[in-house]
């Protein structure tokens, strides 16, 4: 999501943050090449000469030029530009209405509008604790109301039962009148769509829209579609009028064009953002945060989100137990991993962390990618009992096994084996004596100073119960470290599991070597 144009404007910022002065002809240079970086992500014209001429307006200013780190300011200026082209605010999806409230969804053929139906249903009810009822509006594509059917009863939501031969509109109005009758918080209307837009298509909408009165008209477009986006939302907003967007298959535009031309073109805000296939991945559409992602500042409050969706907190609070002791065992690195990949992957996790956006490919470069994790998890589960729980009883005929079971050689388990030591000691140092262990006051240091309270395993913050409020303390305590830099780094994180060497000083203070609750990225010895 955005590589392209964070590693096109890291470049260019890095370029004017290294100068001691700059004059109005060095800001103009770097602004040819934003708004150079800005077209080829496929950005609006008109959205990006607005963007180009307010920082310009801003940014030659005789106050930023002369101020003491001027590109640093210049840096400021495009980052709050950015988010005032995203939207300023986050807006999520409005349920003050009385119940039910009608969500209906709208877009064109194939932009995802079913999965991303039942991926909103799915959202509401475990995180909002809400009762939802689907309907499939869409009588023309075959088995699109099964599919609905089918993907609620995966996420154990409730579907309107089918009657062939009704009309959409018909099927909208009982909709309305089985959520009343159900006592269902939110109705969710899957409509129909064309490969393009015509005038039949508009009128259904205005039909439905009138049988049923929704309180939400969202508008799902495909990101990939780039400008056709833009203009596709200004389209259904004229004649249906619209009051968000959600935009799908996010994890799979390098570009960004669309996310960051559809405000400013109509004015409506994206809500959410589809980041995956699978139910849980829809996130909220913070501007802050993505704009923060763009300039390679990371994002550490959705990072901590993640945390908090993903690791089972009693898992954490044994793991936390165990290293008490200074105990870690192969069974606990597989943990480790598994967490790794439910919360993105490492990918996922470096595009969050500030100033290591530009690590992946030193991380290809030297074999670390989610592929790693599924072979050392393999190699983990090809052992006995009692050879993940005594790592030393592995000797040269019973690696040769190993190797066998999970497709791997004997040097892919040398490696592991070399980086489970590490970690292993790294634990027993942890949980030392004195104070508690050295783990204990890291966790608890961190946790007083984000004002996250007490928790798991001897001063662990439980993320399970941290509220938004508390997210706002961890993201000022972040900055105020220095982690909204660009390419500030984050002091005190550690290595990455696996072992890299050159990577830089990248690190996270307190956290001696490890995400809150994810005890154990160790340093590289």
């Amino acid at each position: 999501m955005f590589e392209n144009l964070q590693d096109r404007l890291g470049s260019i910022l890095n370029g004017l943050t290294g100068r001691g002065a700059l004059s109005e002809a060095d800001v103009s240079a770097a602004l040819r090449e934003v708004r150079r970086a800005l077209l080829e992500a496929d950005v609006a014209l008109d959205v990006v000469r607005s963007f180009t001429d307010r920082v310009r307006e801003k940014a030659v200013g005789a106050e930023i030029l002369k101020s003491i780190k001027p590109g640093q300011m210049v840096v400021k200026i495009v980052h709050d530009e950015l988010i005032e082209m995203l939207g300023g605010e986050g807006v999520g999806i409005d349920l003050h209405a009385p119940a039910p409230v009608v969500v209906m969804m709208v877009g064109l053929q194939g932009s995802g509008k079913t999965t991303t139906s039942a991926k909103i249903a799915h959202r509401l009810s475990t995180r909002e604790k809400k009762k939802v009822l689907m309907a499939s509006l869409d009588t023309r594509r075959p088995a699109a109301q099964e599919q609905l059917r089918q993907l609620g009863a995966q996420a154990n939501i409730d579907t309107l039962p089918i009657i062939s031969g009704q009309s959409p509109t018909d099927i909208a109005a009982r909709a309305v009148q089985a959520a009343k009758l159900g006592g269902h918080d939110v109705v969710i209307l899957d409509t129909a769509g064309r490969t393009h837009i015509d005038e039949p298509l508009m009128a259904e909408m205005a039909d439905i829209k009138k049988r049923s009165n929704p309180h939400e008209i969202l508008l799902v477009a495909d990101s990939l579609t780039g400008q056709d986006a833009v203009n596709l939302a200004r389209s259904f907003d004229e004649r249906v009028g619209i009051t968000g967007l959600v935009l799908t298959r996010m994890d799979g535009d390098g570009r960004g064009g669309a996310a960051l031309s559809m405000r400013a073109v109509t004015g409506k805000p994206i809500k959410l953002i589809g980041v995956g296939e699978k139910m849980s991945e829809l996130e909220e559409f913070h501007p802050r945060r993505i704009a923060d992602r763009i300039l390679g500042m990371g994002d550490i409050v959705s990072l901590v989100e993640r945390a908090a969706e993903n690791i089972d907190a009693e898992k954490a609070a044994a793991m936390a137990a165990k290293m008490a002791k200074g105990k870690f065992d192969l069974d606990d690195l597989a943990d480790q991993l598994r967490q790794m990949q439910k919360m993105g992957g490492m990918g996922g996790i470096m595009g969050m962390m500030p100033g290591m956006a530009g690590m992946k490919d030193k991380m290809a470069a030297a074999g670390l990618d989610d592929k790693l994790f599924g072979r050392q998890i393999a190699i983990i589960q090809s052992m006995t009992k009692a050879e993940r729980t005594n790592p030393d009883l592995l000797k040269h005929s019973r690696k040769k096994r190993i190797a066998a079971g999970s497709g791997t050689d004997a040097a892919a388990i040398n490696k592991l084996l070399k980086m489970h030591r590490q970690m292993a000691d790294m634990m027993k140092m942890m949980g030392g004596k004195g104070k508690g262990g050295m783990m204990k006051q890291m966790m608890g240091g961190l946790a007083g100073k984000m004002g996250l309270g007490g928790g798991m395993g001897g001063g662990m913050p439980d993320l399970s119960n941290i509220d938004p409020r508390q997210l706002e303390a961890l993201q000022k305590q972040a900055e105020a470290a220095g982690l909204g830099k660009p390419g500030g780094g984050m002091p005190g994180l550690g290595g990455l599991p696996g072992g890299l060497s050159g990577l830089g000083g990248a690190k996270l203070p307190g956290l001696g070597g490890g995400f809150p609750g994810l005890p154990g990225l160790p340093k590289k010895k």
